[in-house]
């Protein structure tokens, strides 16, 4: 088994947790101090925000999902619009948010149906 923990480099905690949790739809799966939270996205996969702000803001994350349209239309109506969208030359898709420091975050998934 692996684990795999993806760090997000943030300037205030507050401001990313609220953030974070709307984009995920929920709270924390654990805070394990006072600048971390941590949200399982799968089963032994987790993203974390971690206050650092001389670093902040360079994140480059991509999950892939299988109902990415559901995926975007959940995170749309908690607030978070997407700052783009690709469609590769094979079909793929990503939408890419970013957080208030400018990391991105962004969902892929197949071809369209």
């Amino acid at each position: 088994m692996v684990d795999l923990f993806g760090g997000i480099r943030v300037r205030d905690y507050a401001t990313a947790l609220a953030w974070y949790e709307r984009l995920f739809g929920g709270p924390p799966a654990f805070v394990p101090n006072d600048v971390e939270a941590v949200w399982e996205v799968a089963e032994h996969r987790y993203l974390y925000i971690e206050v650092n702000p001389e670093h902040a803001g360079h994140a480059l994350h991509t999950l892939f999902v299988e109902d990415l349209d559901a995926v975007v239309a959940a995170i749309g109506a908690r607030g978070i619009e997407p700052a783009g969208r690709e469609t590769y030359g094979n079909g793929v898709r990503k939408v890419t948010f970013r957080d208030p420091d400018g990391n991105e975050i962004g969902y892929g998934g197949g071809p369209e149906a």
